[in-house]
């Protein structure tokens, strides 16, 4: 029993924690007070379940305690409970037709968490710590630091809060732009890390997919007709569409050449790219909309060699005059390598070594393990194979590629 309380405590607080805190957060106007007290109601779980049972919406129960808990902290500190409304009240009494108030707790908290006040990079940290439920270690590998230096920078953005008493309140309507490149960040990297997992036994997890996409959904009918927000949304609906496919039956990692296409959801598909279409009418192009568009010609491609690599390859150097980093560069060499043969993408491997950010990245070297392997070069392949397996994190992805290198060392029949 006390297995299946541990079980589920961690499962809550994995699905559910960042919808709670933000509750609370929203109630009482404290980030260090929502997180105590939610910590308090874990604890309080783990002692009272394993002898009454697992209630029936653990969710809600947690909810409840913690809630209790910050009124008893309140009352004993002799503050004043700040009413939902007033945490709302900068927003217009009278909301104009094309204006929307941001209804949906987290939504709003992501906003509350990219105050200006705070470091860009902060911003994003703390909201995906606090409100998105990513571990100090996933934050810290999509950021590509060290995970001590990220847990400094979430404490620090933490610090500034409370020593300068920055308030938990959202900005003026008009001010939701200034914050909108951050919050769409926190979506992105919540998605990213729901399609293709950093660390862990699954490669992905449906619930960071479906909640970032609820965001992307959310974020767009608040500020309609902003193309980038829109490129967002047709980004993560195009990917969404291919997660089913990109496991085997037996769970085995099945790349684009690989997957079964007719597992593709043609409605998410078809969602994404009308959602392009209006995005990309006001002509104003950005990174979200470059990758959307790239996604949008694999979803087009009735196989995987049958789409325009040419023009994949141009719009990932569109894309990486605004995304200048690492990975982008590695998948615009993989794609001139599919555009115009992998002498090209091999050629440009061997200079991305030096890359800080690619030296050890089991990346790298799997592309360059697979670019080798369709020149032929299966000796060439094997070693990088052997060189990629050991630096991925990610079970899944360390399957495949001792796969792959088992795959090479059969005898050409």
């Amino acid at each position: 029993m006390a297995g299946d309380a541990i079980a589920t405590v961690e499962h809550v607080f994995r699905q559910e924690g960042g919808r709670v805190l933000a509750g609370l957060m929203r109630r009482f106007g404290d980030l260090g007070l929502a997180e105590d007290v939610l910590q308090e109601a874990c604890r309080k779980a783990l002692e009272l379940w394993p002898q009454t049972g697992i209630p029936s919406n653990p969710a809600a129960w947690l909810t409840s305690v913690a809630r209790h808990a910050a009124l008893d902290h309140v009352r004993r500190a002799g503050k004043s409970v700040p009413d939902a409304d007033a945490i709302l009240s900068r927003l217009p009494a009278e909301p104009a037709l094309d204006a929307q108030p941001i209804e949906d707790d987290r939504l709003r908290l992501l906003f509350i968490c990219c105050h200006p006040a705070l470091a860009p990079d902060a911003q994003v940290a703390l909201a995906l710590r606090t409100l998105c439920g990513l571990s100090t270690a996933e934050i810290a590998r999509a950021f590509g630091v060290a995970e001590a230096a990220l847990s400094q920078r979430v404490l620090r953005a933490k610090r500034k809060i409370s020593e300068a008493g920055i308030p938990f309140a959202l900005p003026e309507q008009q001010a939701w732009l200034q914050r909108l490149a951050q919050v769409q960040q926190v979506i992105y990297l919540v998605f990213s890390e729901g399609y293709c997992a950093s660390a862990g036994d699954a490669l992905l997890r449906a619930d960071l997919c479906a909640e970032a996409l609820r965001l992307a959904r959310l974020l767009d009918s608040l500020l309609p007709h902003q193309p980038e927000v829109q490129g967002l949304l047709a980004l993560l609906l195009l990917q969404a569409s291919r997660g089913a496919a990109r496991l085997s039956p037996d769970g085995q990692l099945l790349t684009l050449e690989e997957q079964d296409r007719s597992r593709w959801q043609g409605e998410l598909i078809a969602e994404g790219l009308a959602v392009l279409e209006q995005a990309l009418v006001a002509r104003t192009p950005g990174p979200y909309q470059l990758q959307a568009a790239i996604a949008a010609l694999h979803a087009r491609a009735a196989t995987a060699g049958e789409a325009d690599w040419r023009q994949i390859h141009l719009l990932y150097g569109a894309l990486l005059r605004y995304k200048p980093e690492p990975l982008i560069l590695l998948n615009a060499v993989i794609a001139c390598a599919m555009a115009h043969g992998a002498q090209h993408g091999l050629a440009w491997l061997a200079r991305l070594e030096a890359l800080p950010g690619l030296a050890n990245s089991h990346y790298l070297h799997a592309a360059r393990a697979d670019l080798l392997r369709r020149q032929g070069d299966r000796a060439g392949a094997l070693a990088a194979y052997a060189q990629a397996a050991p630096l991925a994190v990610n079970t899944v992805e360390r399957q495949y590629l001792l796969r792959r290198q088992g795959e090479m060392r059969l005898p050409l029949v």
